[in-house]
């Protein structure tokens, strides 16, 4: 009986590295996706079980930490499925959302991508991102966060299973959250 051989250290390494570019670049496209306005093909990465989930943020002692972000079923900015992303999406694809016509300026950027724990054909990412915003002639709007994704291996690639996006700030100054992050 034949017995496999483990990977080298340097297959591993090599395997991690293609890994990290894979999600890098699928950031990227989502990226390029949502700042060319093409938001019904942006949610076509999300799996039909998704959920896309941003808590509110409260300024609470050391003590409290656990109590920083509301949770899933508390008040949230978005607590979202499939279903109401592709609402979304041809919301704005009218031409009729008045928060978005004329439509935004945006640029998404995205930094500090760190895979973590992975099981089966899905994996656990984490990543940083700014937001920024530009409106009509001084509308100007900068969202800056964490975000905490489960990627899943779908036959046409990767798709977003889970996204819980954190925003840095507690009180948001924009006139509105039309955005998607």
């Amino acid at each position: 009986m034949a017995t496999e051989a483990a990977p080298s250290t340097q297959e591993t390494a090599l395997e991690a590295v293609l890994l990290q570019y894979e999600v890098e670049q699928f950031y990227y496209h989502e990226s390029a996706l949502l700042d060319a306005h093409q938001y019904e093909d942006w949610v076509r990465l999300f799996t039909e079980d998704t959920h896309y989930f941003m808590p509110l943020r409260r300024t609470v002692t050391r003590r409290q930490a656990h109590l920083e972000f509301t949770k899933p079923g508390q008040m949230a900015y978005f607590d979202e499925d499939k279903n109401y992303l592709e609402i979304r999406a041809q919301k704005f694809a009218t031409g009729t959302s008045w928060a978005e016509d004329p439509p935004s300026r945006t640029r998404h950027l995205v930094t500090n991508v760190r895979i973590g724990e992975r099981s089966g054909g899905e994996m656990q990412v984490h990543s940083n991102f700014m937001l920024y915003r530009t409106r009509l002639k001084d509308s100007l709007d900068q969202w800056v966060g964490r975000r905490e994704d489960t990627l899943r291996r779908i036959p046409e690639g990767l798709a977003i299973a889970k996204r819980h996006i954190f925003l840095d700030q507690t009180v948001l100054q924009s006139g509105n959250l039309s955005s998607f992050f």
